[in-house]
């Protein structure tokens, strides 16, 4: 098996990774939405909408 950042071999104390690094890296996008799954759902749709709505504007 290999790691899914960097496609080394696996380390058995990081698995599935090859090392701390990179399941920091996994974590961290993760953590700032990087991975996300696709929804048609409208009930998702109008949240979002919402969200977006009520979210203060970001700074140039």
């Amino acid at each position: 098996m290999s790691c899914p950042i960097c496609n080394r071999d696996t380390v058995p104390a990081y698995r599935p990774f090859c090392s701390r690094r990179c399941a920091d890296v996994d974590l961290a996008r993760w953590l700032t939405g990087s991975y996300a799954i696709p929804s048609d759902d409208p009930e998702d749709l109008q949240a979002a909408a919402e969200a977006v709505s009520q979210a203060p504007p970001k700074p140039h």
